[in-house]
């Protein structure tokens, strides 16, 4: 199944009768196989994803419960149009299961997505000033688990059983962040690659922030960086992206000078170090040639 779909479920039937919302899908199902009209638009290539969406949540409204309401309308959105029906039917399966399986390992990517799917069903419902919140949880997070060798070694070790990492990590996260963080952090770990744990959760931050409508600028800076230069820096990058920019700085001493700064693929090295090592990229090899013009010089 598309991996964004099977997070966005997980996220529905953690707290859904799960039951309930899978006799309220097989009764879209079958709704759907009956009508034909309804079948041709929600499988019809030249409609986009947010009208077929849109036309099904208009459909179920008051008739279904909200989570249905919202798992069925994203399952036939997330896929290609002639897989719609197939979704819906994977959704109510779902749904119905007792026990749910333990989620496969997937691809870096495929994992992205299913994370993504998940953090979306969480971010309908969440306000613009918990998103900052969340969004500011996740980053301090990150840098805790980046800078203690032992707990990131415990957290990207898949041979530990999910169950025992998602522990340790209630132990460390209890009545100490927002629940959505906390539920967001549980399913990195259960819905991730291991050794990705860190990457995803700063993906979260990006992706949090975009959902309340700004941008991640991450800073690395080889010294401390005032207020009025972060705000000046905020509104140079805020100007290139064209939106809001958010700086998260950690400081980084092994830059030197300067400072790398980082917002989604643009990146900007205006450290000491990344000069030194551009300048030894174009040194090297014209050394390299005046050494073999000082050999060939040199020979017999």
């Amino acid at each position: 199944m598309n991996p964004a779909v099977e997070g966005y479920s997980a996220a529905i039937l953690e707290t859904a009768d799960s039951a309930a919302v899978a006799a309220e899908l097989g009764a879209v199902v079958r709704m759907v196989e009956a009508h034909d009209e309804l079948r041709s638009v929600l499988t019809d290539t030249a409609l986009a994803s947010p009208l077929r969406r849109a036309v099904l949540a208009e459909v179920l409204e008051g008739r279904v419960s909200d989570p249905a309401r919202r798992l069925a309308p994203f399952a036939v959105a997330a896929v290609r149009a002639p897989d719609a029906l197939g979704a819906l039917r994977w959704v109510a399966a779902r749904a119905g299961e007792e026990t749910p399986a333990e989620l496969s390992l997937l691809g870096h990517r495929a994992a992205r997505e299913r994370i993504g799917g998940y953090a979306d069903a969480l971010f309908e419902v969440a306000s613009p000033p918990q998103l900052e919140e969340v969004e500011d949880q996740l980053f301090r997070f990150a840098r805790v688990v980046e800078s203690d060798p032992q707990l990131r070694g415990v957290l990207t070790d898949r041979e530990l059983p999910v169950e025992l990492r998602q522990a340790v990590v209630r132990d460390l996260l209890a009545d100490k962040v927002d629940p959505l963080t906390a539920r967001l952090v549980s399913f990195v770990i259960a819905g991730g690659r291991p050794r990705d744990f860190v990457g995803a959760l700063d993906w979260l931050v990006e992706r949090t922030a975009r959902a309340r409508g700004w941008r991640v600028a991450r800073v690395r800076s080889a010294a401390t960086i005032d207020r009025a230069q972060q705000e000046a820096m905020a509104a140079a990058l805020g100007r290139m992206v064209g939106a809001p920019v958010e700086l998260q700085v950690r400081i980084d001493p092994e830059l030197l000078s300067g400072a790398v700064v980082e917002v989604g693929d643009l990146r900007v090295d205006a450290s000491a170090r990344g000069r030194l090592e551009r300048l030894r990229e174009e040194l090297v090899p014209a050394l390299a040639g005046a050494n073999g013009l000082e050999r060939g010089t040199g020979g017999p």
